[in-house]
């Protein structure tokens, strides 16, 4: 979808990411399977392989029931290569330019960034809930990252990953349909593996500027509108970004007591 020159995903856009990246940074190596309520007897066999996955599996169904989304048996090599794979310093950051930035005081009240040209892999959910969609949404990033892909391979993860998502004229309400996008890593810009997921699309976002302001706390719906509300207000000439049309970037684990994210307004005319 085109909007005023910015391509923002395939459709429109509550609490928090539930199966993300980042939840599977508290969940590692033995201390995932202890809160899975499991005993892995032989790590390195082909036994202790599957008791590994089906524990990974157990402890994010109980947490997916609590929340109303079903974790399938399917998603238990996707949880457990992204558990293997969870080191914050394996993961490459989405670059950009800084350009500029207002303060007052000690508070960063934004920072004015340059992203280039790049392709995202995107997958829109419109679910009754911000927390379902987001959950469906990344888990068929989780599967494309994982080796449902034409390369057969892990593809490796990027930070931040984020959520398009869209309000009402007022500011005041986020419309059901979100996008959760992950940026492919540099190696794989030139030539993407392409995913077996229809739902999964890859897209050219053109290089663009955006305003980001951080904040800290789990992404609840309240929270996001409180933050793109506080940042259309920081900014000088509100009128020169995207009206409707917000991104939230993810960082770090959300369970975490100081979780790191930013609202990103885009600019356009």
């Amino acid at each position: 979808m085109e909007r005023q020159g910015f391509r923002v995903g395939s459709g429109a856009g509550a609490d928090r990411f539930l199966i993300s990246l980042e939840d599977l940074d508290s969940v590692t190596g033995d201390e995932s399977l202890s809160l899975a309520g499991n005993d892995i007897e032989d790590e390195n066999g082909e036994e202790g392989n599957e008791q590994d996955e089906n524990g990974l599996l157990a402890y994010w169904q109980d947490i997916g029931r609590r929340h109303q989304v079903d974790v399938s048996r399917e998603m238990a090599e996707p949880i457990q290569q992204m558990t293997s794979h969870s080191q914050t310093q394996d993961r490459e950051m989405v670059p950009f330019t800084p350009i500029g930035h207002k303060k007052r005081a000690d508070e960063l009240l934004y920072e004015e960034r340059q992203y280039e040209k790049a392709k995202w892999a995107c997958v829109t959910q419109n679910e009754p809930s911000y927390e379902q969609s987001t959950c469906l949404g990344f888990m068929k990033l989780m599967k494309y990252i994982c080796q449902q892909n034409s390369s057969g391979i892990f593809l490796g993860m990027t930070m931040p990953i984020v959520t398009i998502v869209h309000t009402n004229q007022t500011r005041t309400e986020l419309r059901p349909e979100v996008t959760i996008a992950y940026c492919l890593p540099t190696q794989f810009q030139d030539q993407t593996p392409q995913p077996f997921d229809s739902e999964v699309a890859i897209e050219e976002w053109p290089a663009h500027i955006i305003y980001a302001r951080p904040f800290n706390g789990s992404t609840s719906e309240e929270l996001i509108l409180q933050e793109i509300n506080q940042l259309a207000e920081r900014l000088d000439s509100p009128e020169w970004f995207h009206q409707d049309t917000f991104i939230v970037a993810g960082y770090n684990n959300p369970s975490a007591p100081n979780q790191h994210n930013e609202i990103w307004f885009i600019h356009g005319p």
